[in-house]
């Protein structure tokens, strides 16, 4: 498949009311509205394809951009390609559910969010953050350091109050993951949680609290410690 024939496939997936919903929490024009779930009959005929995602993220079409990170070759892609994907990634549903969700299955993944975290620019820090969570959420818990993940556990505590308003959310979900998916620190990640407390983050006009120890109870009680998803990408 070829670049018009995705997007001919994809403008004929699209729906008025995902549209809209897409368009509320930040989207753009141009976007068809495309529910991901429909994007995997898709994905059976172009398979991975690094090329052809390029060239569908490049159109800066919401659901074309969504669709290139399912086709992405993640090893393919270098740092300088992950932080020219991020420069395109104008809300947070790109940065944290399509650029950090590719950068997740990559060898580079630690170290190109950790620049992006320690960058102070809020979609980066959004990603480099969420980019943990998928990771945390995936890998075996040996295949990420106890030190270095409980140094960010302290971080969080520092900072998130004074963070930029997409990475607070991340930040938050961050705590979360590591109480729910990285046994070695569940303990550390509740009491970070308790002393953090809620966090007030900032939506459009209105302001409301989230509290990571709250979800890591509910999580507790339904007996999820431990979870860990198979795969990254849908």
């Amino acid at each position: 498949m070829n670049l018009e024939m995705v997007m001919q496939e994809l403008e004929a997936l699209g729906k008025e009311r995902l549209k809209k919903m897409y368009l509320s929490n930040g989207a753009h024009e141009p976007l068809f509205g495309v529910a991901t779930g429909e994007m995997k009959p898709i994905f059976k005929k172009t398979k991975i394809n690094q090329p052809l995602a390029e060239q569908l993220y490049a159109t800066g079409n919401y659901d074309a951009m969504y669709f290139a990170g399912i086709i992405a070759d993640p090893n393919a892609m270098t740092e300088a390609d992950y932080d020219r994907w991020m420069d395109a990634a104008y809300f947070y549903m790109l940065s944290d559910y399509v650029v950090a969700v590719t950068l997740a299955e990559a060898d580079i993944a630690q170290k190109v969010a950790d620049k992006w975290i320690a960058s102070g620019e809020e979609l980066r820090m959004s990603a480099g953050w969420s980019c943990y969570c998928w990771l945390l959420g995936n890998r075996p818990d040996g295949e990420l350091s106890e030190d270095k993940i409980a140094g960010m556990l302290d971080l969080v505590e520092r900072t998130i109050h004074d963070a930029p308003e997409r990475a607070k959310y991340a930040m938050n979900n961050f705590m979360y993951t590591v109480a729910v998916s990285y046994l070695p620190l569940h303990n550390k990640a509740v009491e970070t949680a308790k002393a953090v407390g809620p966090v007030e983050v900032r939506d459009k006009t209105k302001s409301k609290l989230i509290h990571a120890f709250a979800n890591i109870q509910k999580a507790v009680d339904k007996g999820q410690l431990g979870f860990k998803r198979k795969h990254v990408r849908c």
